[in-house]
């Protein structure tokens, strides 16, 4: 199918599940993957309308997006080695993917030195794949508190990868449990955590179910991606 086709059909599918879970479709943001996606793909879907994208390496993003639209919006959301946090706040406009205190330091460091705030959210890898990056679920909550003292970061929410299944179902016990941890880190810092980012083309009705805010769709959008895969994806 064309984009158009593929971005109806997604479009149509968020809004069932909103329905199901009674939830107005406006609640979630449709975030399209562009990981090995060329930069004609990402100019079609902004003519489409859709205005923010995530992508997972900083060496990609750094080619793609100064040939893009300079209106859009961009998310990290791929995993970030303190060396590319320089790069990662001159690039993007949220990282959905701070998994150490550590590393938001270095941000934080950086946003300071450039000028900038950034919002972020902390990644947890609620299922403990070894093959995944992200916080440990009851780490995250002892370090929120920290995290939030960092001046130049805004904690906006949790995100998470859910392990690979072919049903889809199977991934709702994770996203239940993120669910579960960003109401634990809510009553930490006295105010709600609005974003969850769970749920990619495979499984993200399902997310939506448990409370996904930000849903992020990669191969149901654009087909196969262009160019390698590695290890561990955003989608």
């Amino acid at each position: 199918m064309s984009f158009a086709e593929n971005y109806r059909e997604i479009r149509s599918r968020i809004e069932a599940a909103c329905a199901r879970a009674g939830r107005s479709p406006s609640s979630v943001l449709l975030l399209p993957v562009t990981k090995g996606q060329p930069v004609d793909a990402i100019h079609e879907a902004a003519n489409a309308g859709l205005q923010i994208f995530g992508e997972s390496k900083i060496q990609e993003a750094k080619v793609k997006i100064p040939q893009c639209p300079s209106r859009l919006q961009w998310h990290m959301i791929g995993h970030l080695q303190s060396n590319k946090c320089r790069d990662a706040i001159q690039f993007f406009q949220m990282i959905q993917s701070v998994d150490s205190l550590s590393l938001a330091q270095e941000l934080n460091k950086w946003a300071e030195k450039l000028g900038k705030r950034m919002p972020i959210l902390l990644e947890v890898n609620v299922a403990g794949e070894s093959t995944k990056f992200g916080y440990n679920p009851d780490k995250v909550v002892a370090d929120i508190a920290g995290i939030n003292e960092l001046d130049r970061l805004e904690i906006h929410g949790l995100m998470t990868i859910a392990p690979y299944t072919p049903t889809a179902e199977k991934a709702r016990p994770v996203f239940k449990r993120l669910a579960e941890v960003q109401a634990r880190c809510s009553d930490i810092l006295g105010a709600p955590l609005p974003h969850l980012s769970m749920g990619m083309s495979g499984d993200f009705e399902v997310a939506i179910e448990e409370g996904a805010t930000i849903v992020r769709i990669g191969t149901a959008l654009f087909g196969a991606r262009q160019s390698s895969v590695t290890r561990q994806s955003a989608d």
